[in-house]
């Protein structure tokens, strides 16, 4: 099976302090908070702005936190039901995933 990956890039600032990558969307704030564990990192949390709704944002948002995965080499363990959701939808991605973790 051959995927395409479209990956529009954005401006993300991951804030080491604060535990969370950021970036901004029509001026506000939107993050998704992680943990690191050896050499995984646990995706547990995404806060948008009140009212926020784009899907499509935080998809492409997810995109480059996984580019950000491959380029530090870590594995990625989705904690938040969203984040597995975002798994079983992009395939190409699974390889980011720890042994044992079944999406």
């Amino acid at each position: 099976m051959n995927t395409e990956i479209i990956l529009e890039k954005m401006e993300i600032k991951d804030n080491t302090f604060a535990r969370q990558f950021e970036t901004l969307v029509d001026g506000k704030l939107v993050s998704l908070e992680y943990s690191f564990q050896e050499k995984k990192i646990f995706l547990t949390r995404i806060n948008v702005p009140e009212g926020f709704t784009d899907e499509e944002f935080i998809n492409d948002l997810l995109k480059n936190i996984m580019e950000i995965a491959y380029d530090r080499k870590l594995k990625v363990v989705p904690i938040l039901p969203k984040i597995a959701l975002f798994f079983r939808k992009n395939v190409t991605y699974r390889d980011l995933l720890p042994p044992g973790i079944k999406i």
